[in-house]
């Protein structure tokens, strides 16, 4: 935790008083309490407030951070065989608004997503202001019996995304919440519009890698076959070795692509069994 204060910067406290006293103005606020999170976030400092707002304050250093992650991901993303898709921000207003219009993005195709509020700077500090969420599950929380109910509507969420030509970019476990039993999509990253296939796949890894540890490979991979075909399974698992060397994912990626391997012998038999005639799933 200390490596994390280190490295996601600290906000001196007169800025927060500064972004605090924006906030009260802004929503004709007296009187307005601020909690600080000690949310799993490198790249900005979360807090809540009047519980009803979630705030995150971007600083310059997390710009920067944010940009040395994306030169590592980009690297990965080589690695698999594609082009880099990860695009940095150049100032932390940038880095906030693109926050802002990605959840509005999400929530315009039907996805839930906290309600996005607005985005404005502070001096040099961007802020973005969404509805907080007052009672979730991250999806490691979940008992596996529910996180196995919830791996469909997963996997059914994410290609409602793909299928308005978007991308997530940083699907992880810790940015898919469930609330009432419905899942929540948080955090999305900035990629590049020309590499959106690569993106997608690389989105589709990252599920898979984020359900493996809590209901097996085999039911992870069927219920992926319940959005996605398997070719798109095929072109998803060249980016799971990438995905495996992140230290925000810990998942058997020999096992996962095991299965996807005897998947896909599978399919070839009954590809052959059909005289070779297509197939749509493993």
């Amino acid at each position: 935790m200390e490596l994390r204060r280190l490295v996601r910067g600290r906000v001196e406290w007169p800025e927060i008083e500064r972004v605090a006293r924006e906030l009260a103005d802004r929503y004709d606020r007296d009187g307005m309490s601020v909690r600080f999170l000690e949310a799993d976030n490198w790249l900005s400092t979360p807090m809540v407030v009047d519980e009803d707002l979630f705030v995150k304050v971007i600083t310059r250093q997390n710009t920067l951070v944010h940009t040395l992650f994306t030169t590592g991901r980009n690297l990965g993303a080589f690695s698999a065989g594609t082009e880099g898709f990860f695009e940095r921000y150049e100032t932390p207003y940038e880095m906030a608004r693109h926050e802002l219009e990605a959840t509005e993005r999400m929530r315009e195709i039907g996805v839930n997503t906290p309600k996005p509020v607005e985005a404005f700077e502070v001096g040099d500090l961007g802020v973005v202001v969404l509805e907080y969420l007052p009672a979730f599950s991250t999806l490691t929380e979940l008992t596996q019996a529910e996180a196995a109910t919830a791996a469909p509507e997963l996997f059914e969420t994410l290609r409602r995304v793909h299928d308005a030509g978007l991308a997530h970019g940083d699907l992880r476990a810790e940015n898919v919440l469930v609330r009432d039993g419905d899942l929540y999509f948080i955090d999305a990253t900035n990629v590049n519009d020309q590499q959106r296939d690569g993106a997608r796949s690389y989105d589709l890894a990252s599920a898979l890698a984020a359900l493996e540890p809590l209901i097996g490979p085999g039911a992870t991979v069927d219920a992926a076959l319940t959005s996605y075909s398997a070719p798109e399974l095929l072109a998803a698992r060249r980016f799971l070795d990438f995905v495996a060397i992140r230290p925000d994912h810990e998942f058997d990626a020999a096992s996962l692509n095991g299965e996807l391997e005897k998947r896909a012998t599978d399919a070839e038999i009954d590809g052959s069994d059909d005289g070779g005639a297509a197939t749509n799933g493993f």
